[in-house]
């Protein structure tokens, strides 16, 4: 129903399908709701269809939408990321009080969060920057929500958050996360994991395609099959769906009939270039990220088909075996995305001065949002019996799963390779396992040729210090104080 009198305890605009799911879902859980949008269309489009789900205080003007707000106001905005949402939080701040809280539940730059929270507060607001994560049904039914912003600001708008969040064993999937940026900084790479995830799901069922010969409903039970075990996830039993799904014009498998290019909308690109400037390897996620640019790549792809593939091997000849090592090699692969988003996590905690705590994001992570898995529950427990893990790989549980799948994660790669399949991803993780295991890399001989063309020093085994060997001299080496 509606109210052009009732004080609403939290105003939304920005009403597009997300902004209205978790107008509802307020609604749905007793609060009160003020609605705006640019467009009144749009706020009368969501009363006429769901305005008996609960109290909503309808209203056209900024003036009128911020009158209807008890105090402190809470508005969350959920509109396009950038120039947008710069537009509307300045709209607010113009008519807004001390003490009141902008929240952007938007997929911003984590950057962009701490310009806006830091000018916000210069004005005496509190400006919450939350990533929100579980697309429209989540926003509908719960999500996970990660709020970050001042402290005190959770204490009026946490109870509020938590009630909306989705549940996992009573526990609700949304904690404050830190300062200023800190909530869509673990957003990003929230989503960063998240392509991770697909692009493995993606080789997982390239192999079984091609390698196999199998068609789109044999790889669907497939699918289905491994979501019941240690894969059980959001993404492993969509996949299984969209697998199975028919298109009614053709008859054919919908997934046989969609244009192979995905597209994205930036959050992965954020996340490897955060990486990047922080100098954590993300390889994973990068190569989820490059892989979407390849596939968009259609007139490249156009003039390289027919290049030679050189001398293919035949399929394999043990069914059974096969499609239990894409099984191993994905669970493997999946917990190097993991840990490689937690080591980047970590570093950002660092470098930004946010108490950022692993264990609190797999609780939250478990429920509502995209990458909920079942063993986000083994990592939850992972960082509980030690806070100061330094990688998800070398915790007990996730270390004995990479022991018991390497061999099959090997012969993935290597059945991929002598097919002619790219698997970026899983041949990337495997890669990276192999690197963190290596006693000595060749690093060693990167950093003498630095030095000899550069002059950066280099350590030794042996000595401490930086030394420099005189390369255009008479080769002695010199240590540098």
């Amino acid at each position: 129903m509606t109210s052009s009198t009732a004080i609403a305890q939290i105003g939304v605009t920005g009403l597009a399908v997300m902004g209205s799911n978790i107008a509802r879902n307020l609604a749905r859980h007793g609060y009160t709701v003020a609605l705006h949008n640019r467009s009144v269309a749009k706020t009368d489009a969501l009363l006429d269809a769901h305005g008996n789900e609960g109290e909503f205080v309808r209203t056209e003007t900024i003036e009128e939408f911020i009158a209807a707000l008890e105090r402190p106001r809470r508005v969350l905005i959920m509109v396009k990321a950038g120039e947008a949402t710069d537009a509307v939080i300045e709209e607010l701040a113009a008519v807004m009080e001390p003490g009141d809280i902008i929240i952007d539940g938007g997929n911003a730059l984590y950057t962009d969060t701490i310009r806006r929270e830091a000018a916000m507060k210069a004005r005496g607001l509190n400006f919450v920057g939350a990533g929100i994560s579980g697309g429209e049904e989540g926003a509908l039914h719960g999500p996970a929500i990660m709020p970050g912003g001042p402290k005190e600001s959770y204490e009026s708008l946490g109870p509020l958050l938590e009630s909306i969040a989705a549940k996992v064993d009573g526990v609700p999937c949304c904690t404050h996360i830190g300062p200023d940026g800190s909530g869509h900084f673990v957003k990003m790479v929230h989503n960063g994991i998240e392509y991770a995830d697909m692009q493995l799901i993606g080789e997982a069922y390239h192999l079984l395609r091609d390698a196999l010969g199998f068609d789109a409903s044999r790889i669907a039970e497939v699918f289905t099959e491994w979501n019941s075990g240690e894969l059980g996830s959001y993404l492993v039993e969509i996949t299984a769906q969209v697998l199975g799904q028919i298109d009614a014009t053709t008859g054919k498998p919908l997934v046989d009939v969609i244009v192979d290019a995905a597209e994205q909308k930036g959050t992965g690109r954020w996340t490897v270039k955060s990486a990047l400037d922080l100098g954590v390897p993300v390889t994973g996620i990068a190569e989820a990220v490059f892989a979407r640019a390849l596939s968009g790549s259609r007139a490249q792809r156009r003039a390289a088909q027919g290049l030679a593939s050189g001398t293919l091997t035949e399929k394999p000849t043990d069914t059974t075996q096969f499609i239990e090592d894409v099984r191993r090699a994905l669970y493997a692969s999946k917990i190097v995305a993991y840990a490689q988003g937690f080591d980047q996590i970590a570093a950002g905690g660092i470098e930004y001065g946010w108490d950022l705590r692993p264990g609190d994001l797999a609780t939250i992570w478990r429920g509502g949002c995209i990458i909920r898995a079942r063993f986000l529950n083994r990592i939850k427990e992972a960082y509980e019996d030690n806070p100061d893990l330094t990688s998800l790989i070398v915790a007990p549980y996730f270390r004995e799963a990479i022991e018991q799948a390497v061999d099959s994660w090997r012969r993935v790669v290597s059945t991929a390779v002598q097919r002619g399949i790219p698997v970026p991803a899983f041949a990337c993780s495997l890669s990276y396992y192999d690197a963190l295991r290596a006693r000595r890399l060749p690093a060693a001989l990167t950093q003498a040729q630095r030095d000899f063309f550069g002059a950066h020093t280099y350590e030794r085994t042996d000595a401490p210090g930086a030394f420099h060997t005189l390369w255009s001299g008479d080769r002695s080496e010199t240590r540098i104080e």
